[in-house]
């Protein structure tokens, strides 16, 4: 428990807010993709305010395995794991959420800083003032950042005593050139640094496709809940009600995809464009690559990644890697 001397004492959290995507730009990305056949949208678009609340409450699912199989391999691992990381001045928490699973590796890392990257900055404001409390002597700058191109760190940490933290299988909504390139961009910066990622895991289909099909239908609100931000970002008109989520498992390519399929012909329109759906037509909202572990240490060392060492839950569902950079 926290003394209110503590609380009068907390340092606040520094949050730094790159310069925010001109909305044209999010705009011509946005009208480019559903003009595109078969349409697609980036999956950031997920992660307003409503998304990231919506993804918190899909981890604590029964379906949602990734979760509690990464929180198994950090409890049973976790001396280890610390032990191959090393030293940790800063922690570079990628796509930080509401910095829970961060925040449970302070005991066995302890990190000074604390670097939360996230694309939904008001989330990660609130997440980043309730940290503060519980930790008034570690310093925290938040980031609010879109890291999809590129990852500008604050300057004043030492690269070598950097650790990017990049948990939860968010490496696997990349395709492969794309998920490359983001371990080229996590290795330059944080040179003679570290990586600690977590990577889902090639398994049967009826395991995955119902951790994104739940029985209560949150993966479908969250899914549908882009329509929503995609209409406030572009003055579009889509209406939810249209449409319903579809999850399915793509054995070819390893990755678990996210649809939105048209449940009558619609006519969707916004400034500047417009675009015809044919009842049963699908817009590509994510995908999910799963992995073996030789594929992903592979990729590791393809990106420039040395002493690289992971750990598995006991069914072999989830893997944690290290690395050096």
């Amino acid at each position: 428990m926290v003394s209110p001397s503590a609380l009068f004492a907390a340092a606040a959290p520094e949050f730094l807010a790159s310069e925010p995507q001109h909305p044209s730009a999010e705009q011509i990305e946005l009208h480019d993709g559903l003009l595109d056949r078969p349409a697609h949208i980036d999956p950031k678009f997920l992660y307003d305010a409503l998304g990231s609340s919506l993804f918190t409450a899909i981890t604590q699912l029964p379906e949602y395995y990734p979760t509690r199989c990464e929180d198994e391999i950090f409890q049973r691992h976790g001396a280890d794991i610390a032990r191959h990381i090393g030293p940790v001045q800063a922690m570079i928490d990628l796509g930080a959420g509401d910095c829970v699973k961060a925040e449970r590796l302070f005991p066995s890392l302890r990190p000074s800083h604390y670097v939360p990257v996230d694309i939904s900055a008001d989330y990660l404001q609130t997440a980043v003032r309730r940290l503060q409390l519980s930790y008034p002597d570690l310093r925290i700058t938040a980031v609010g950042q879109d890291f999809s191109h590129e990852l500008a760190l604050p300057a004043d940490v030492p690269a070598e005593q950097r650790l990017c933290f990049y948990p939860g299988s968010s490496i696997g909504n990349l395709g492969p050139d794309d998920a490359y390139a983001m371990l080229r961009r996590i290795r330059d910066a944080c040179p003679g640094g570290g990586l600690l990622v977590g990577v889902d895991r090639v398994k049967p289909r009826s395991v995955l496709e119902p951790a994104y099909d739940d029985a209560l239908h949150l993966t479908a609100a969250f899914n549908l809940n882009l329509l929503r931000h995609v209409n406030a970002v572009l003055d579009s008109d889509f209406n939810v009600e249209d449409w319903r989520h579809v999850a399915l498992f793509n054995s070819e390519r390893s990755r678990v995809e996210m649809h939105l399929e048209a449940q009558r012909a619609l006519h969707v329109t916004w400034p500047g464009g417009h675009r015809e759906f044919k009842r049963g037509e699908r817009i590509h909202t994510e995908n999910s690559y799963k992995f073996t572990p030789q594929a992903f240490s592979d990729l590791l060392h393809r990106a420039g990644f040395r002493d690289v060492a992971h750990w598995s839950d006991t069914r072999g569902w989830f893997s944690v890697f290290s690395a050096r950079a």
